[in-house]
């Protein structure tokens, strides 16, 4: 992808001007909108060149550019570390069966991985994909809290196919799962140290608010 243009190789003789905060200026002649930039320390940079008049924003492009990398980085990071898990059903599935996969499934989706639901035909069960549709179809309403359809369910030879993805990518399973190993050596130092957790700590202060709250919304007696 080729960059914008930016300040002086932009060519149209007007622009409608985004500001620097986001605030539409309107329309206004090349000329002013490289001042108002100028004067800005900033940037003017054409983000819409096809439209009529284009658009130009006022930015730091240096920092629009290093944080458009960083975007991509991370999206080809996460893309890399996603791992297509498979589950396999049967057509006449039994129920225990049935729950086991779809437990196993949630565990995928919740550590950010993709999940493939394929069912294998047996014999004529080929001639009944409407059947195969609705267990597919039933199985990602259960899952649905954990990862949503990608592709709905298709024939791939013998098999019927339906990909899930996650919710949540890699990099924020692995974030959660440590600001809890976090959490759990700040509560086993604590309490090596026989100091009371956070929660622990700010209960008595909670009880005494509570204690004092209580005693003043308590009738006096009169004398």
């Amino acid at each position: 992808m080729s960059e914008p243009r930016t300040n002086d190789r932009i060519r149209a003789s007007e622009v409608r001007l985004v500001g620097p905060g986001g605030e539409q200026v309107g329309v206004v002649k090349l000329e002013m909108a490289l001042r108002l930039a100028q004067e800005s320390e900033l940037d003017l940079v054409e983000v819409a060149p096809n439209s009529k008049p284009p658009v130009a924003k006022i930015m730091d492009y240096g920092k629009f550019k290093y944080e458009a990398a960083q975007k991509a980085k991370e999206a080809r990071r996460n893309q890399a570390n996603t791992v297509l898990k498979e589950v396999r059903f049967r057509l006449k599935i039994d129920a225990h069966d049935y729950e086991t996969k779809r437990k196993r499934a949630i565990g995928f989706l919740e550590d950010g991985d993709k999940v493939k639901a394929m069912i294998q035909f047996r014999g004529r069960e080929q001639s009944r994909p409407e059947m195969g549709v609705r267990l597919l179809q039933r199985f990602a309403e259960e899952v649905s809290e954990y990862g949503t359809v990608e592709s709905n369910p298709m024939i791939d030879g013998r098999n019927m196919v339906m990909i899930i993805g996650p919710f949540r990518n890699k990099s924020d399973v692995k974030a959660d799962a440590s600001a809890k190993r976090n959490a759990a050596r700040e509560a086993s130092r604590a309490a090596k140290h026989g100091q009371p957790s956070p929660d622990e700590a700010a209960q008595p202060a909670v009880n005494e608010a509570a204690t004092e709250s209580a005693a003043e919304s308590a009738p006096t007696e009169e004398k």
